[in-house]
């Protein structure tokens, strides 16, 4: 694919960033007084601290892929660099942008980027919450995995892959007890009707259901 498409990938990625993060932290700041980014939590080698900065390098490196594409350091992977590859890969960081977007203003004061144990916010289960209970995560996952498509380089791939190790770490180890801490049986009884990622998947199981306690895929 021509070099048009790296630029394509580029604004796209500085737009997400713009809008899901600097417009979202701007509204929450007018609205609350606080921009609720909390940033990376728990002390170095913690299990918090390594969500936090495997997302920070994932972000790094999705911004990094289409800049060092351009100036000739990486190139594609032959396999991937197809035309229709390009094109699922902007309808995926299109429809990325939009859904993040849709999912944070969904949170309404709740929205909150890392987590502050001290904070109390309202459990959130309307609009996309219905269907998902990370409903952020999950759009994130699409737009980068269409970053992925528009410029299939290792640097594009790695932040993808970076980024699932890390949501992952963050919502199963950070998110989910500090919900289940705060909220109580009203978000236990959420996570076993909403899956966590996809609609349906990823439900956590009662505790006498097989003999294992809650969990979730």
């Amino acid at each position: 694919m021509t070099d048009w498409v790296a630029w394509l990938a580029l604004a796209g990625v500085v737009v997400y960033a713009a809008l899901a993060f600097g417009l979202r932290s701007l509204v929450q700041l007018r609205r609350t007084g606080s921009s609720g980014f909390h940033g990376v939590s728990g002390p170095v080698g913690s299990v918090e601290w390594w969500g936090g900065a495997l997302f920070s390098v994932a972000a790094l490196l999705a911004i990094l892929a289409p800049v060092l594409q351009l100036a000739g350091w990486t190139a594609p992977l032959e396999v991937l660099d197809r035309a229709p590859f390009g094109a699922i890969g902007a309808v995926l960081l299109l429809a990325g942008l939009v859904g993040t977007l849709h999912a944070q203003f969904a949170m309404g004061e709740s929205w909150r980027i890392g987590v502050d144990p001290s904070e109390r916010t309202a459990l959130v289960v309307r609009g996309p919450y219905r269907l998902v209970r990370n409903p952020i995560y999950t759009t994130m996952f699409a737009a980068v995995g269409g970053l992925a498509l528009l410029v299939p380089n290792l640097v594009a791939l790695a932040a993808f892959g970076l980024l699932l190790v890390a949501i992952e770490i963050q919502v199963r180890f950070v998110e989910e007890p500090h919900l289940r801490s705060l909220h109580g049986h009203r978000y236990r009884d959420y996570c076993r009707r909403v899956g966590r990622f996809l609609p349906r998947v990823g439900v956590d199981r009662p505790a006498h259901a097989g003999g294992m306690g809650a969990g979730g895929g």
